[in-house]
């Protein structure tokens, strides 16, 4: 593929670019997407996964138990940590005390 970019105008070499920079970021896309197979394939030749040699840890599964309940909704619930959500700080500018949301 021969193109004489000294005959283009710089609307055609500015779209030229364009072009070109979205096939390289296509192709780049696709041969990560390759070698990520080739690379989950031969660790399950192995017995192993991925994020098994890539020394990444397992997602822990348990979750703190909420401690509080909206009274007005009570699937709304709230572990005690990090931010209080809305129906907490409501509860609380309407007079109620952190042990009356207490499950």
């Amino acid at each position: 593929m021969s193109i004489d970019l000294n005959n283009m105008s710089k609307d055609e070499l500015k779209s030229l670019i364009k072009d070109a920079e979205k096939a390289l970021k296509t192709l780049e896309t696709r041969r990560l997407t390759e070698a990520k197979k080739a690379a989950e394939s031969a660790a399950k030749e192995y017995g192993f996964s991925l994020d098994d040699l890539l020394g990444k840890p397992q997602k822990k599964g348990s979750k703190s138990e909420p401690k509080y309940k909206n009274p007005a909704d009570p699937s709304q619930t709230w572990t005690g940590k990090g931010r209080k959500p809305n129906w907490v700080n409501d509860a609380l500018a309407a007079g109620k005390n952190m042990d009356d949301l207490k499950i």
